[in-house]
């Protein structure tokens, strides 16, 4: 029985096995919730001694023996122990060797599986806190380009063929609303992160008289929940983390393949700082985007996180079940890999700097103005599909001639249609697109400035 775990081997008449041991410990992986399961641990105390379970004495002692725990393993003093298999054991085992008997106390009235349960809501909720601050800072970072280039003029894109005239702050802003719906999600899952199982037990609840109210008071959570069975055994919070997660580094994913196309030299339209991007071991030329590249790579590990908490919940039974030991890795990666994604781009995305004269030119060719014209046809009286169709054939002669829509002269334009008249070259420049497009939503200059206002307003009320 040497071998055998004190924590729980009274009933067993042998030692585990080595390998098993290793096997089914997570103390490499869980020792990161330290800190959240020593602050469970001393709220828990103080409890128990509201309630009456401990003396003030032992409720002291408990504390006091914890922070010291706490410490040693701040200063990396701390000897993690596979045969006492997760963090939970080695905290306990460490509180019992330097207060005694006292210290088998504070596992009164819990269960590692409340305990577990609440430890990961506590680590989740302290990183969700983190990432939220750094979506934050890139939503800012991303305010304060498309400010700058409110007026720059690039081509807007749809089947990735050039469609109209947009504003470079105008396409930022497209990706700052992304993100923003990213937030609310966020935000809105913390809710359901934010309540304690912590009471719950091993399954069924406590027959000692806890106060689970005043313990959810201490640690900050909105309130108890309400089923012992559920509590234990549900990792909805998680899941629904990692569904938002996956969401975020989708758009991340979506904003990276732009990022790439635009420093190509097809493209040409931005420049990426050489702190962001790497060269090539042979071809001394290259600059690779290798930060947007390797978002974009990362988005489907954390979707393979998703997936893979998705299955580890689908075929289990109530309440809690040792699969569950399977939750932590895939959250811990979501985690480390968003927080990762979100810093590179908070410190990239400002530093970006812009070719106007690349993105105009590229706005210049295929025709981005047909729309315009087509308009201009319509407010003169004529039937849109009727404007639809001059436009389609001036497209057409342009396409022959090797010129763009602004580039003909008027008696061209007027092969098509009498309508047309000298007006029309107000409507076929790329500022004028750009301008007419002028009520919320749009890309006028003035209303992505203006609506960099209305957002830096939604930020600083964070």
């Amino acid at each position: 029985m040497s071998n055998t775990n004190q924590q729980w081997g009274g009933r067993f008449s042998e030692a585990t096995d080595a390998f098993v041991a290793r096997f089914t410990a997570s103390v490499d992986f869980d020792q990161r919730m330290y800190r959240q399961d020593i602050q469970g641990s001393m709220a828990h105390a103080k409890m128990l001694a509201k309630v009456g379970v401990l003396t003030e004495e032992e409720r002291d002692a408990i504390l006091g023996g914890l922070q010291e725990v706490m410490d040693e393993i701040e200063r990396g003093d701390f000897e993690w122990s596979v045969a006492l298999e997760d963090v939970h054991m080695n905290i306990e085992a460490a509180l019992t060797q330097k207060i005694g008997i006292t210290g088998k106390k504070l596992h009164t009235g819990r269960s590692r599986n409340d305990q577990v349960a609440t430890d990961i809501r506590l680590y989740l909720r302290d990183e969700m806190k983190v990432i939220l601050g750094e979506l934050t800072r890139l939503q800012q970072g991303l305010l304060d380009v498309a400010e700058r280039e409110a007026d720059t003029i690039m081509p807007g894109f749809t089947h990735l063929q050039t469609a109209q005239p947009v504003t470079f702050g105008h396409h930022l802003l497209a990706w700052f609303e992304m993100l923003e719906r990213d937030h609310g999600r966020l935000l809105d899952c913390l809710k359901r992160v934010n309540i304690m199982p912590l009471g719950a037990a091993a399954l069924a609840g406590t027959t000692y008289p806890i106060d689970r109210a005043y313990t959810a008071e201490l640690l900050g959570f909105e309130r108890p929940s309400e089923n012992s069975l559920d509590s234990v055994s549900d990792r909805d919070f998680a899941i629904e983390f990692c569904a938002a997660a996956s969401l975020l580094m989708t758009h991340l994913s979506r904003a990276s393949e732009e990022l790439v196309l635009w420093t190509s030299a097809q493209f040409d339209f931005i420049d990426l700082p050489d702190r962001f991007c790497t060269g090539s071991s042979i071809m001394p030329q290259k600059k690779n985007p290798d930060v947007p590249e390797l978002v974009r790579g990362k988005s489907g590990r954390v979707n393979g996180h998703l997936i893979s908490l998705l299955t580890l919940m689908k075929s289990q039974p109530l309440a809690y079940n040792k699969d569950n030991q399977e939750d932590k890795e895939p959250l811990f990666d979501v985690i480390d890999t968003l927080q990762g994604c979100l810093r590179a781009y908070a410190d990239m995305i400002p530093a970006i700097t812009s070719k106007k004269e690349n993105m105009r030119e590229a706005a210049l060719r295929g025709f981005s103005t047909a729309t315009d014209l087509a308009d201009y046809l319509v407010r003169k009286g004529v039937a849109f599909r009727d404007a639809h169709e001059i436009v389609g054939k001036s497209v057409a002669y342009g396409i022959e001639q090797s010129k763009d829509l602004g580039e003909m002269e008027l008696a061209e334009l007027q092969q098509f249609s009498d309508t047309i008249e000298a007006d029309v070259f107000e409507v076929l420049t790329l500022e004028g697109s750009v301008a007419a497009r002028d009520h919320i939503g749009g890309t006028a200059p003035d209303q992505v400035r203006a609506a960099v206002g209305r957002a830096r307003e939604v930020l600083a009320a964070r």
